[in-house]
């Protein structure tokens, strides 16, 4: 049903996508940084979670159903769009996505709430495990919605592992940002605008 060739084809797209930078694995990163490997590795998994939910509403039709229904679509859109406009902009003000204070460090529940929502909240995610994963599905290889969940649970697996590292490798850096504030203040400012850009730019998401 998965021939080897096709199997690494899919995973070579997924890890690419995966490495891009985006919201989801800047939170990862973020954590890593200001509270160590075991907050990477959950934001990292909350959002291997989040592409899972996609996966689960494609599965169901409804990201389908996004694509064809007006009302849908502008809903979905505008409640993620909102999310990371939120979330960019509460970054700009607190400046605490990367922080050493104490005070500012959050629960690993919250940690994974956040990143939760993230994922599942952008619906970028969705029209890609809707208009990706058939390419690599073939009706002769047996059940498509078998093909269909095996894929999209291997790129949530993938996503999960991978920006898990991104955060735990990004805990080396700690010690040399604790003592540069300046950088710190910086990197959260800019992991600010890329949340408010990428809110932005579902916002003029189109539908297809």
């Amino acid at each position: 049903m998965f021939p080897i060739n096709i199997w690494l084809a899919y995973t070579a797209a997924c890890l690419l996508l995966v490495l891009a930078p985006g919201p989801d694995n800047l939170l990862a990163v973020g954590r890593g940084l200001s509270q160590g490997r075991m907050a990477a590795i959950v934001s990292g998994m909350a959002s291997g979670a989040g592409i899972l939910f996609h996966v689960a509403t494609a599965s169901l039709g409804l990201t389908l159903l996004m694509q064809t229904s007006a009302v849908a679509f502008w809903v979905v859109k505008l409640i993620g769009a909102g999310y990371l406009l939120w979330l960019g902009i509460k970054v700009l003000r607190s400046r605490s996505l990367i922080s050493f204070r104490p005070a500012t460090r959050q629960s690993l529940p919250s940690i994974f709430l956040t990143g939760l929502l993230s994922a599942a909240l952008n619906p970028k995610p969705g029209f890609f495990v809707l208009a990706f994963i058939p390419q690599f599905v073939d009706p002769q290889r047996g059940s498509v919605s078998v093909q269909m969940l095996v894929y999209g649970i291997w790129f949530a697996v993938l996503t999960a592992v991978g920006f898990a590292l991104m955060g735990v490798f990004a805990t080396a850096l700690s010690r040399f940002l604790r003592q540069r504030p300046r950088l710190v203040n910086g990197l959260n400012v800019g992991a600010g605008l890329t949340f408010v850009a990428s809110g932005v730019s579902i916002a003029a998401l189109s539908q297809k």
